[in-house]
């Protein structure tokens, strides 16, 4: 396959993401015992990086000879939306648009965020000239607003302060 196929591009997107939840993993792991109580977190991304082998919407063809089947699918995206409700019965509503910020761990899932929702818009358009299924789709959608949902409860886990967006303090409106 090309590297510039759409197919080649979500591969690598996915491979991207998956190696920025491996160095967010690190980095925690680098915090030793002043973040213990992001155990389950780090433990939640690595469960998404399995997943991210079976669910990337590039590789049906290794879903299938994997075994790997759609039931399996629908349950990780039932797994990421049961995380999404317990993340955010854990923190306070939104309340203005978030920058990423208040920790270094904060920022690193902002942008595997951001990446998840490249590898999404890429999938999007895969699944539409019969490339990658609706699952895989709806996987990389559950799993950029699990990460939406995650990055504040890094901070609240580490006592770091949200940043919010300010827009009186945008050069424009001064």
């Amino acid at each position: 396959m090309p590297k510039d196929a759409r197919a080649s591009i979500a591969t690598a997107t996915v491979d991207e993401l998956n190696a920025l939840e491996s160095a967010w993993r690190a980095r925690r792991r680098g915090a030793g015992a002043q973040a213990p109580e992001l155990a389950e977190l780090s433990a939640s991304l690595l469960r998404i990086q399995h997943e991210l082998f079976i669910s990337a919407p590039c590789w049906p063809r290794c879903r299938t000879s994997w075994g790997a089947a759609a039931a399996h699918c629908r349950s990780e995206v039932a797994a990421l939306e049961a995380e999404i409700d317990r993340a955010t019965a854990q923190l306070e509503p939104l309340r203005s648009f978030v920058l990423p910020g208040g920790s270094r761990l904060n920022a690193e899932l902002h942008v595997c965020r951001t990446v998840c929702r490249r590898a999404e818009r890429t999938a999007v358009t895969l699944a539409r000239e019969g490339g990658a299924d609706e699952l895989s789709v709806r996987y990389l959608n559950r799993l950029s607003d699990a990460l939406f949902r995650l990055q504040p409860a890094a901070n609240q886990l580490l006592g770091a302060p949200e940043t919010l967006w300010e827009p009186n303090r945008a050069a424009s409106a001064q």
